[in-house]
């Protein structure tokens, strides 16, 4: 696997590509965000990620932060997820293995699971019904053990 020096780096190569091939200024700030959102290993919103821009020293608007989302989501470097009704969750896709998500409906907790059953349902799908499958999204909706833990003291309390 590359070390993260020479991850930053590919990634860095292919959002200067595009934004040359888009007549996109190459700026500081959008290599700065990048860099952030390489850094992290979790699910972000775009609110979270301009709060860390800022404590780091670099001094951008929102609207950066929201339109360079927007390129890297389009260059494929991030992914962009609608978890039900809460505003959009990101997370890096440069080097990342497929993935799916299981979300808790009580604290929007995100939870991300590999299980090899799906790429064997996703191909056996695709051959019966004759579509070659090029990627899938599934994201399961539950309440996780400490919620559910919350839920059973709150019945409780109320049955008393």
């Amino acid at each position: 696997m590359a070390s993260t020096k020479d991850t930053i780096l590919e990634i860095r190569n292919i959002f200067s590509a595009y934004l040359e091939q888009k007549d996109l200024r190459k700026t500081s700030e959008r290599f700065a965000i990048l860099e952030e959102i390489y850094s992290r290993t979790d699910h972000f919103d775009a609110e979270a990620l301009y709060v860390e821009i800022l404590k780091k020293g670099f001094n951008v608007s929102r609207a950066t932060v929201y339109n360079t989302l927007e390129l890297l989501v389009s260059c494929d470097l991030v992914k962009k997820h609608q978890f039900g009704k809460n505003q959009a969750q990101y997370e890096k896709s440069y080097g990342y293995r497929q993935h799916d998500h299981i979300i808790c409906v009580d604290c929007k907790k995100v939870v991300e699971f590999c299980d090899p059953r799906i790429h064997q349902i996703k191909s056996m799908m695709g051959d019966l019904l004759n579509f070659k499958i090029t990627h899938h999204s599934l994201n399961l909706y539950g309440v996780c053990g400490s919620c559910q833990l919350k839920r059973d003291i709150a019945t409780t309390a109320i049955a008393k």
